[in-house]
């Protein structure tokens, strides 16, 4: 199917390079929390998306030599109406023809039904971890380079089984990300034989979380797991607990990790452990160089999918001969997998030109993209560890 599709561009591209002749730029909407309780880690993956987008723009190889255009959205992370406005803004008054976002589960779930489908607009999200969105109807508009939260609650648990861990307490943030990763992973580590003394929501915004640790300290457990954010509840449930002796040691997913982390706790947080999504393959280190030289850090979490996102829709834009939505939606499998030859960061010139000769690639990008039926990444993880007052990657699953 792959080689067929392919086969049958050069006859889309003598219509593509039509459209560019008359429009030689195609822009793209980067809707992400750049306000909000994401907002120390969304600057780095806005920065990886735009990253992409210059990198395409300076090869002069997507689509006869268009040029792309980031347009950002704030989605404030937790915002539906807001996020929803944003984005139908994006599409209707800025002409995106495609979004590379959102961020959060609940913003991404609510503009794919009201703006994406609406619209017939393809969105790759790199961060969005729902496992409810493994199964949202999406008439084939919707993929993510971030894995479901069903495959980090697999991670949590081995994490914490590997350490000997047999018994924690869990605070989730209540919404649809909080909710969602805090039912995976107490299913899966219940299965597994362990101990979930207290599943409890916490609000964000919050001044003073004594009640919430309280209730968690009641129940006991050996860790606290805190399925939060970490500019917003997360971080105070952690401080609380600090602060009252509940807990001395804690787990952190992925929407709790960032420097921000070392900088609210510094040595506090010694021994504590955690996860987000990453990978050590050749093109994260790739990416790493790249952004340095960009001037942001690569190494923030969610920032290479952030990259892999922008990439795989302007790649599949060249593999349909069109920025049209409906027709390069069915052309992201074909780039994101095998066979095909492997593309890594800075590498897109190289893909384009690929694609356009009529050959396959297979994206593998900075984050070591594999998509799954439901269209999304099969995960990969890095495990952090806190030490001398800073988190830093001790290995990879």
């Amino acid at each position: 199917m792959k080689n067929l599709l392919l086969a049958t561009s050069a006859v889309a591209m003598m219509a593509g390079g039509a459209y560019a002749d008359a429009h030689s730029e195609v822009k793209i909407g980067v809707i992400l929390g750049f306000t909000g309780p994401l907002e120390s880690i969304t600057p780095a993956m806005g920065a990886g998306a735009e990253l992409a987008m210059a990198e395409v723009t300076e090869s002069g190889a997507l689509l006869d030599g268009m040029t792309v255009t980031s347009v950002r959205g704030d989605s404030t992370c937790i915002d539906a109406g807001a996020a929803t406005a944003a984005a139908e803004r994006l599409v209707t008054a800025d002409g995106v023809a495609a979004i590379m976002g959102a961020d959060c589960s609940g913003v991404t779930g609510a503009i794919l039904q009201n703006v994406a489908r609406a619209n017939g607009v393809v969105m790759i999200s790199p961060s969005a971890t729902s496992p409810g969105l493994s199964t949202a109807d999406d008439d084939g508009l919707f993929f993510r380079t971030a894995p479901s939260d069903a495959r980090q609650g697999v991670i949590i648990t081995n994490i914490l089984q590997d350490r000997g861990v047999s018994e924690v307490a869990l605070t989730y943030t209540n919404n649809d990300y909080g909710k969602g990763l805090a039912d995976a992973f107490q299913a899966e580590f219940e299965a597994a034989g362990g101990t979930v003394t207290i599943s409890a929501a916490h609000e964000d915004g919050k001044a003073d979380y004594s009640a919430e640790v309280g209730a968690l300290a009641s129940a006991g457990g050996e860790v606290l797991v805190v399925a939060g954010y970490v500019d917003q509840g997360g971080s105070g449930i952690i401080r609380s607990a600090l602060d009252t002796g509940a807990f001395d040691t804690f787990y952190v997913p992925d929407g709790m990790v960032g420097v921000k982390l070392n900088e609210n706790f510094g040595a506090e947080l010694n021994g504590s452990f955690g996860a987000y999504p990453g990978t050590d393959s050749p093109g994260a280190a790739k990416y790493v160089e790249l952004a340095t030289a960009a001037g942001f850090d690569g190494t923030g979490a969610f920032s290479p999918e952030s990259y892999d996102a922008a990439a795989l829709i302007m790649l599949a834009m060249q593999a349909a001969g069109s920025t049209d939505s409906a027709d390069f939606k069915d052309h992201v499998f074909d780039v994101a997998n095998a066979p095909g030859e492997q593309i890594f960061p800075g590498e897109l010139q190289k893909a384009l030109e690929l694609i356009a000769a009529g050959q396959d690639v297979d994206y593998v990008g900075a984050s070591a993209v594999e998509l799954i039926g439901p269209g999304e990444s099969a995960g990969n993880y890095q495990e952090i560890e806190f030490a001398d007052g800073v988190y830093s990657t001790i290995g990879y699953r």
